[in-house]
């Protein structure tokens, strides 16, 4: 399979993209899903979500003081 970065992989193989994507090669090609789930219910005025690329995770701060961390009631992924 050639990925997206024109790298080469083996059939059966599993690797994780920069983008936080976990991907499978097989025979039919590759497929790919995201490996995060992201805040969608949360205060929107007073919060924001940061996403880490490390970690692929998502963290919801208040925007005037990102120490402190805002709870969010639904997930998508």
């Amino acid at each position: 399979c050639l990925d997206s970065e024109k790298k080469l992989h083996k059939f059966g193989s599993q690797w994780r993209t920069n983008d936080c994507l976990d991907c499978f090669c097989s025979k039919d090609g590759i497929d790919c899903c995201t490996t995060f789930v992201r805040p969608v219910d949360y205060d929107k005025e007073k919060c924001i979500s940061i996403f880490n690329k490390e970690t692929c995770t998502y963290k919801t701060v208040e925007k005037d003081d990102h120490s402190k961390e805002c709870p969010v009631h639904g997930w998508v992924g």
